[in-house]
Parts: structure tokens; C-alpha cells; sequence
């Protein structure tokens, strides 16, 4: 099995997507949950935990706990997105959600069809891919969400919520406009809020209308925007003091949200 990694390591949550040749292939045991999410055409392939033969198709899922192992022989070469969770993350999820939901032991799981899931893996793939990864606050919301999901919390006795009071809202906001030009953390945000990072992610969007990294985005590219139509600062200038790595990654956030890059817009801007 050769492995082509599609992004970094982050603290809860990796990213790998793995090309499988034709064999057999063993899985042994490991410290971390693992959702596999086939990416191919059809693969014949006979599974040894449970001696029969499995055909996976495009966004079938197999899940492995942590401590468990497994093994495989698959007829014919086929891509896989593999996910690793840390337990640690299943477990700060579920007592953050109110402790309804018990981080237990994850049973293991064959030919999985979850649409949440597989959205999910193929949005961290896209962004961890891309020329400039959205960073960790993107990252650290899709494992949450993973956790959420295999956690079983988003059902009918899913965990009821709330809201941000008005004091909350207001100084989590103030602290994004103060601070858009650093990287900014859920867990920092969670702590100026003085919520838990699950629930803080859950009432943000029901008080704004959209993710809080969404929002923090868009703020950020509104900020560049007013400053490259000053015309006095550099386009990686204007990136640094609006929270981006580099001016490429300021253009391609802008070209997202608004369909035009730093030159577009000033180009459009007319002379002094």
C-alpha cells in the first residue's frame, strides 16, 4: 500500500489518501479510530475478520476502532480517503455536548453508506489539497463533526442547545474584528465566549446565519478588500494584516467570496 498524503498532520485529525494495489493487505492494530471512504470504481475484495467476499463501490466507508486490526485481499488497485480520529477528540465531544452521548467503544463497520461522512472527508481532502489549506479552524470543525456524527448526536435525542446570550455574541465578535490579522483558534474563541467549543460552533450559526469559519473568512476578506482599495499597501501586506499566509491564499478566498482576486478589484478601482 503506498500512500500519497494530501495534507498535513493536525492535532485530532489527519487526512491521508492512500492508492491500494491489488494483494493482500493487513491493518494493524493502532492508537487511533480509522474511516477509510473508498474513492474508486467498483473493487472486489475478501475481507479476514469476516471471511467473505465485499464489492466496494464509490463512498462505501469502513470504519476500524482504535485497538482494533484488520485485513484485506483486493482483487484490483483501487484510492482510498483514509480519516484518523483521536479517541481524545470523541471523548472531549461528547462530554462538551452535555454528556447525553457516551464516547464508547465504536464498533467496526463494513460498506457504510453515510452522506454526512463522506461530505465531510472529501471537504477536509479538498481543503487540505488546495494551494492554501483554510487552516485549523476549518480542520479542527470537520473532526468535531466526525466525532458528532459517530457519536450518533444527530438524531432525534440529539442534544438540545441553546443560545449565545447577547454579552457572548458581542465579545466574540469584537475579538474576531481585534484579531483577524492572527490565526485564530475554536478553542480560543470558546474560551472568550465562555462555551464549550461544540456548543459554541452549534449557537454561532443559529445567532449568525453561518458557520463560525465561514464568518471569519468573510470578514477577513471584506477587511482586505477596504484596504486594497487604499491603494497605499502591497497585496501580501494586505494579506498579513488580514489573517492569510501568503497573497495567494488571500486571492483565492476573495476570488470565493466575492468572484474577484486583489487585481480585479483594483483594476476596477478608478485612478486617483
Amino acid at each position: 500500500m503506498s500512500a500519497i498524503p494530501s495534507g498535513s498532520t493536525l492535532s485530532d485529525v489527519t487526512m491521508v489518501s492512500r492508492h491500494v494495489e491489488a494483494g493482500v493487505h493487513l491493518l494493524p492494530r493502532a492508537p487511533h479510530h480509522r474511516i477509510m471512504v473508498h474513492a474508486s470504481a467498483a473493487t472486489r475484495s475478501y475481507c479476514n475478520q469476516v471471511g467473505r467476499y465485499f464489492v466496494r463501490r464509490a463512498g462505501d466507508i469502513d470504519l476500524v476502532p482504535a485497538g482494533e486490526e484488520g485485513g484485506f485481499e483486493a482483487e484490483t488497485p483501487f484510492d482510498t480517503m483514509e480519516i484518523v480520529l483521536q479517541p481524545a477528540l470523541m471523548e472531549r465531544v461528547a462530554a462538551e455536548l452535555g454528556g447525553r452521548a457516551r464516547a464508547s467503544r465504536l464498533d467496526t463497520r463494513h460498506l457504510l453508506r453515510d452522506q454526512r461522512i463522506e461530505h465531510l472527508a472529501r471537504a477536509l481532502q479538498s481543503d487540505l489539497a488546495a494551494d492554501a489549506p483554510s487552516g485549523p479552524l476549518f480542520a479542527e470543525g470537520i473532526g468535531a463533526a466526525l466525532a458528532v456524527r459517530l457519536l450518533g448526536l444527530d438524531g432525534p435525542d440529539a442534544v438540545r442547545v441553546n443560545r449565545l446570550s447577547d454579552a457572548q455574541l458581542k465579545r466574540v465578535l469584537e475579538h474576531i474584528e481585534s484579531a483577524l490579522h492572527e490565526p485564530l483558534s475554536i478553542d480560543r474563541l470558546s474560551q472568550v465566549a465562555g462555551a464549550s467549543s461544540s456548543h459554541l460552533r452549534t449557537w454561532f450559526k443559529a445567532a449568525m446565519g453561518v458557520t463560525l469559519h465561514r464568518y471569519v473568512l468573510r470578514r477577513r476578506v471584506e477587511r482586505a478588500c477596504v484596504l486594497l482599495r487604499r491603494r497605499d499597501l502591497s497585496t501580501s501586506e494586505v494579506a498579513a494584516l488580514t489573517g492569510f499566509a501568503h497573497q495567494s491564499h488571500l486571492a483565492h478566498w476573495m476570488r470565493r467570496e466575492t468572484g474577484q482576486t486583489p487585481r480585479d478589484l483594483r483594476r476596477a478601482q478608478p485612478p486617483k
